[in-house]
């Protein structure tokens, strides 16, 4: 498989002062909508689509319920080339990146030596020397750094931050196929779940279609030229071909009540630098034992955790039972009064139509399944009850 993008696309695209926010580019686009845009990790983007019947709610039921489009163009895309791209990669991530296959993607996670995370990521095979990791916008460069720290030195691979290279646009909802599939050519239903091709798409070519998402919902991800004149046409095409499915565009406030329902971790949240892959309950994607991981950073300091019983502290699925909306940081107490711990991620769920929260608490306590209070108001606590993640899951065809 080749580079989707040419590198030379990149020349044309000009760095922002360091004093501005980074803007994709469909900023004109999201501001030609009326979206409300916020400062995201130094980027300029959309959190909602206002308007007649649109807003955060629309926004998030349209994908639910039938599709909704993304521009997710901030995120970062690091590229590991050549024979020791392979064992660069196993040597900074969690996962086995010796089992996927060419058009194979997976989740992993970058890990510090303590087994806590640097960042969480997709990793995808272009060929057996050429890997593409997407990473967190806010993360990018920080990503990039801890990179060429830790493998920039290592034999035969070449590592680059092509970030500004791509425009990615998220189609996410059970009439995605159907949306995208009126611009493209490509078999998009021959694509599995976390697999991708190249293709055309709305007639622009060398196109990456990957089968992934962020929200729960079957969906594709598309990387294109970064340019503006060919995202919009893209971006617009979309909208075209989605409007019989009802189809709306998306922002962040959307993006965050969908994955939240969908049970999915968030940087800076549910994992950052002080939380490990075990509070953070994500070792289903931790491979300690492969004999073909071998040893990767972290690997060490999670074994001693998993020897020792496993984490002081985990991550629980609150969902309230009484009134109140559980927020970021609120303080979770035990029904004593006692303080245990904090909401790491809390709102309401929109589709589901209830209060939903994750919780870092004692390990004690996420193994009783007891009920905890959170701490809604000064003076104010409502009761929670620990549920099974995810929230929600998309209904089986």
């Amino acid at each position: 498989m080749t580079t989707p993008i040419p590198p030379s696309a990149a020349e044309q695209i000009a760095a922002p002062a360091a004093s501005e926010l980074k803007k994709t580019a469909l900023n004109a686009t999201h501001r030609a909508l009326k979206a409300k845009m916020v400062d995201f990790g130094g980027w300029d983007m959309p959190v909602e689509y206002p308007g007649p019947g649109g807003g955060l709610m629309a926004e998030h039921l349209a994908v639910r319920t039938g599709v909704g489009l993304f521009d997710v163009s901030h995120m970062g895309e690091i590229q590991f080339r050549g024979p020791g791209a392979l064992a660069a990669v196993q040597h900074i991530t969690m996962n086995d990146a010796s089992r996927l296959k060419d058009g194979q993607a997976h989740y992993s996670a970058l890990l510090t030596p303590e087994g806590t995370f640097v960042d969480d990521i997709l990793v995808h095979r272009l060929s057996p020397n050429d890997y593409l990791l997407v990473v967190n916008a806010g993360t990018k460069d920080k990503d990039y750094a801890w990179i060429r720290r830790q493998v920039g030195s290592f034999p035969s691979i070449h590592i680059s931050d092509y970030s500004a290279y791509y425009s990615q646009l998220a189609v996410q909802g059970p009439r995605a196929l159907e949306t995208l599939k009126k611009l493209t050519q490509t078999d998009l239903a021959a694509i599995k779940n976390y697999w991708f091709t190249f293709g055309t798409v709305a007639g622009v070519a060398n196109v990456l279609i990957a089968r992934t998402g962020y929200s729960g919902e079957d969906g594709f991800e598309v990387y294109l030229a970064a340019d503006e004149a060919t995202t919009t046409k893209v971006w617009e095409e979309l909208l075209r071909a989605g409007a019989e499915f009802g189809i709306r565009p998306c922002g962040l406030g959307a993006r965050n009540t969908l994955r939240l329902e969908a049970g999915m971790a968030l940087y800076g949240h549910e994992i950052s630098d002080t939380i490990n892959v075990f509070e953070a309950n994500l070792d289903h994607w931790l491979k300690l034992d492969n004999a073909e991981k071998g040893e990767f950073i972290g690997r060490k300091a999670l074994a001693g955790i998993r020897a020792a019983g496993g984490p002081a502290r985990k991550l629980i699925a609150l969902e309230m039972v009484e009134r109140g909306i559980a927020r970021d940081g609120y303080s979770v107490l035990s029904l004593d009064g006692s303080s245990i711990g904090a909401i790491t991620s809390g709102s309401p769920a929109p589709f589901l139509k209830t209060n939903i929260a994750f919780a870092l608490v004692p390990s004690a306590v996420a193994q009783s399944g007891e009920d905890v209070l959170v701490q809604v108001r000064p003076t104010q606590t409502a009761r929670a009850k620990q549920v099974r993640a995810p929230f929600y899951k998309r209904p089986k065809p």
